[in-house]
């Protein structure tokens, strides 16, 4: 994978120009743009390899470690954040 990494206030007009047409917004004088090149058919793979047949995934065991005080309090905060009935206006 490549990575290009520039300040925005070092880009020419056209370049600079081009990158907000890219991404749709405009870029400020104090932000930096890092863009990466990565293989379609080898990113998935390398980054999540996939597990054998009936294995669960590492990351899956997000959880390991907790005390079951320790999975409720979590879990307790993340309803709470993910309240869909708040009021919004």
């Amino acid at each position: 994978m490549e990575k290009f990494i520039r300040n925005v206030a070092e880009l020419d007009t056209a370049d600079r120009r081009a990158i907000e047409h890219l991404i749709g917004e405009p870029l400020a004088e104090q932000q930096q743009v890092i863009i990466s090149v990565v293989n379609l058919d080898r990113a998935w793979r390398d980054e999540s390899p996939t597990p054998e047949l009936g294995e669960i995934p590492a990351w899956w065991n997000i959880y390991e470690g907790l005390s079951n005080e320790d999975v409720e309090r979590l879990d307790q905060a993340v309803r709470q954040r993910a309240n869909l009935n708040r009021v919004f206006g």
